[in-house]
């Protein structure tokens, strides 16, 4: 040690006990500068005597040194472990920030226990490390907001449990962009892909066509596929309206069959039932509920469901029945919901008459 040195540790003492906040911010830096100077040649031990010097000087020292000296240690791979760990846990973000995403120090243990305990600023700045193991991505999708999300899906070096993409594939369900980083990923089982292109829009499926690498390519094209094929399996399956309607039609003679008793069925997936009950509630024929219910336009269905007193949670779920398991709502949800809020209870008998007087036409012709 150079007698610089050892002067300099001899006004420690004397710093922290006596000495005034710029004191202590004086000595906090020249301690800072000392370290990394000689980082690269420093041993566990004499990194130890750092450590706690440091820690020691941390004690009562504003924020704003704080985020400065986090700023200098985080991208030491051999930076004083006690001290690190202390920055990386402050609530201000930046202080935490830079070690938090850019610290090799951090165990997973730790960015777990952080991840677990702070908040989303402190989950976004973990989120953007070059390198996060799957247990910490876990808490990252579970607690982190929208942004964390995008994040993580975004991050190549975020390792993905079967739980975590569980978590992106539900959250991806109303966000086509996050849709999209998720279905990027190389990593995304082939299985989970499909689930994906089975939920996302028209739109979504061709970006992620466009802008697969060509790694990917051949696994998207299998995927898109399969996808359409399900949607043409369960669009053309045969009905059993027959048991359905005998089933609701009991329903309706015991004076049980409401709204509650349709958006169960519609909630259920029971397509057969939920067509049925609609065609009682709203004084249709049954196959003019089918056509409906088997269009590939939603906007007629908005006429029934207003004859029979549905609520729009109703409707929503009856148009979901309508899609494959698992597939997001069609594009155009929010304008049908306006239209239908204003579609009037008479216009729709009106519409719902015309139908029926044309069906009988129809028929006897």
């Amino acid at each position: 040690m150079t007698s610089c040195e050892r002067s300099l540790f001899d006004e420690l003492d004397d710093v922290l006990r006596n000495g005034s906040s710029d004191k202590r911010v004086d000595m906090l830096r020249r301690v800072t500068d000392l370290f990394l100077n000689d980082a690269d040649r420093l041993n566990d031990q004499q990194i130890g005597v750092f450590d706690q010097v440091l820690v020691h000087l941390i004690n009562r020292i504003e924020t704003r040194t704080l985020a400065e000296i986090s700023a200098r240690l985080a991208p030491v791979e051999n930076a004083p472990l006690d001290v690190t760990l202390r920055l990386a846990r402050h609530e201000a973000i930046a202080v935490a920030g830079p070690v938090l995403t850019n610290s090799t120090r951090l165990t997973t243990r730790d960015l777990v226990e952080i991840a677990q305990t702070r908040g989303q600023d402190h989950l976004l700045a973990i989120s953007g490390r070059a390198r996060i193991e799957a247990d910490v991505t876990d808490v990252l999708l579970n607690r982190g907001n929208n942004a964390v999300k995008h994040i993580v899906a975004g991050n190549s070096g975020a390792e993905l449990s079967e739980t975590g993409f569980a978590a992106l594939l539900k959250a991806s369900e109303h966000d086509e962009k996050l849709a999209e980083k998720t279905g990027l990923r190389l990593d995304l089982p082939l299985q989970l892909l499909r689930e994906l292109l089975m939920r996302a829009t028209e739109a979504v499926r061709s970006k992620l066509l466009s802008r697969a690498p060509p790694e990917l390519q051949d696994e998207v094209r299998l995927a898109l596929r399969i996808a359409s094929d399900a949607v043409d399996r369960e669009s053309s399956k045969p009905r059993d309206y027959q048991t359905a309607r005998a089933f609701v039609g009991l329903l309706w003679e015991q004076g049980e069959l409401d709204q509650d008793t349709l958006f169960e069925f519609a909630r259920s997936r029971k397509f057969e039932e939920a067509t049925a009950a609609l065609s009682l509630l709203s004084s249709a024929s049954l196959e003019i509920i089918k056509a409906v219910m088997n269009s590939p336009r939603d906007d007629g269905l908005l006429i029934p469901c207003k004859v029979a007193g549905c609520e729009w949670e109703t409707v929503s779920a009856i148009l979901a029945s309508k899609l494959p398991p698992g597939s997001a709502p069609k594009p155009g949800q929010e304008k049908l919901k306006i239209d239908f809020a204003k579609l009037s209870k008479p216009n729709a008998q009106r519409l719902l008459r015309f139908w029926q007087v044309r069906e009988v036409s129809a028929r006897s012709a």
